[in-house]
């Protein structure tokens, strides 16, 4: 189990680093805000479904087309981890290599959106000050790690916990007897 961890979350670290840091380094302007989030917890959930293999291949083929819920829910969560540590390390490369002030572009697109909407005056105010405040924040690496983290990690649990429950069922995708 301890090689199955490192090899299925470095597979879908990549699954989810590459195509974010393509995006960043290709796109101009930013997307609008629905879209990216789409793109980006599309692109999430394809990556962690290296989860859902992993677990049944570790039952199937390790285990003998057998598994308890908890075993399982730990190896997505590994898998999770790593996963979450990689998609970290590629959001920070694209910070780095395009030099994209990221959070000012998504305030001033939730700053619009508000306008759009028509919010009083007051309510852009709070907006726009609240905005600032996450720029200031989201300037200390200290902030933004666990906040990256915390984008992609609880996917991974939420994966986990759907592939563990549904793999501990050994009738539920058999292992092919050769």
């Amino acid at each position: 189990m301890l090689r199955i961890i490192p090899t299925y979350g470095i597979i879908a670290g990549l699954i989810v680093g590459i195509p974010m840091n393509l995006m960043m380094i290709l796109q101009k302007d930013h997307l609008p805000i629905s879209y990216a989030e789409l793109i980006g917890y599309t692109t999430m959930l394809i990556a962690l479904s290296a989860v859902f293999v992993a677990v049944k291949r570790y039952r199937d083929v390790d285990l003998g087309g057998v598994i308890k819920f908890w075993p399982a829910f730990g190896l997505g969560l590994g898998i999770s981890f790593v996963a979450s540590v990689l998609y970290v390390v590629a959001w920070e490369i694209s910070l780095a290599v395009t030099h994209t002030d990221f959070i000012g572009g998504y305030a001033k697109a939730v700053i619009a959106e508000a306008k759009a909407k028509g919010e009083s005056a007051a309510k852009i105010a709070k907006l726009t000050s609240d905005m600032a405040q996450l720029k200031a924040q989201y300037a200390n690496p200290l902030y933004r790690l666990p906040e990256t983290f915390n984008e992609i990690f609880p996917v991974g649990v939420l994966v986990s916990l759907i592939s563990a429950g549904l793999l501990c069922n050994s009738r539920f995708l058999p292992a092919r007897r050769a």
